[in-house]
């Protein structure tokens, strides 16, 4: 399997000397694995001018990154929806399939780290950040009646255990270093297991969904929705017992000590030894 890019094209707190809004385009790899060193990963950023943003400007800096990394990703990630069409357009160009996606767990960090130490050494540098993406968010959609976990169940691991995924037998799923999250070994990360007899088709149709991740949600009622793509959201349970409440609560409560990070876990049953589907995810603020 090949690389994984994680894309942004968009303007940033810098004025050229015509007082314009200078653009730029980041990309980075996405980490695959758990035992993946971050400073390993392919990076590439290029200052474009403000009057030339467009899809041509962006295919050349895609076609210079390729040449440089040495390979051409197998697909790449963004998840500024505003410039849908412009990626889209720039990566079709290079032959590169795009998708929207909020699993860019590097490419948001970096981002961070250029907005505190790069571009206020910038000239023409202005304060302030740039707005972060708002997007519309359509009503979770029931999973399919094919693919519906037969029983579920919400569970933790330790850090340390998941430093193990590589020796599990996984079937679907994704993972990143856990120092990106800056955890500590000793951190207990939340999840959830769901069991199906259909469990190699519904791990299979969820890694078609560019997995984002898992919250429990209380506005409708309460219920734990699974988050993917830009803006797709799924009802995975509804939570109806005081005893559900209560896990689904501190569910949330152990998610947000642990930075956001969390996991899903699909399985035939719940004497299994191997998983069908394993994401590790993380909510980032976008």
């Amino acid at each position: 399997m090949g690389s994984i890019w994680e894309l942004d094209f968009y303007s940033r707190p810098i004025l050229d000397e015509n007082q314009k809004k200078v653009w730029e385009v980041l990309v980075c790899e996405s980490p695959s694995d758990i035992r993946t060193k971050t400073d390993s990963l392919f990076r590439y950023a290029k200052y474009c001018p403000s009057t030339q943003v467009n899809s041509g400007w962006l295919r050349t800096a895609l076609q210079e990154a390729i040449e440089k990394a040495g390979e051409a990703p197998i697909k790449i990630r963004f998840f500024r929806r505003q410039m849908n069409n412009m990626i889209t357009k720039a990566c079709q160009d290079v032959g590169i399939p795009a998708l929207s996606s909020r699993r860019t767990l590097v490419l948001n960090q970096w981002l961070q780290q250029r907005s505190e130490e790069v571009y206020p050494q910038e000239p023409g540098y202005q304060g302030g950040t740039n707005a972060s993406v708002r997007l519309e968010r359509p009503l979770p959609q029931r999973l399919p009646d094919a693919l519906e976990g037969k029983q579920w169940a919400f569970v933790s691991l330790e850090a340390t255990d998941l430093a193990e995924m590589p020796d599990w037998e996984i079937g679907f799923g994704e993972s990143f270093p856990l120092e990106l999250a800056q955890l500590s070994p000793e951190a207990r990360i939340p999840g959830i297991l769901i069991f199906s007899p259909r469990a190699l088709p519904l791990a299979g149709w969820m890694s078609g969904l560019e997995m984002a991740y898992l919250h429990f949600d209380t506005k409708q009622g309460d219920r734990l929705i699974l988050e993917t793509g830009a803006t797709e959201s799924w009802i995975v349970a509804n939570i109806r017992t005081p005893q559900l409440l209560a896990e689904a609560k501190g569910f949330a409560q152990a998610k947000e000590k642990a930075n956001g990070v969390h996991f899903i876990g699909v399985q035939s049953d719940p004497q299994s030894q191997t998983f069908a589907g394993f994401w590790l995810l993380q909510e980032v603020n976008l």
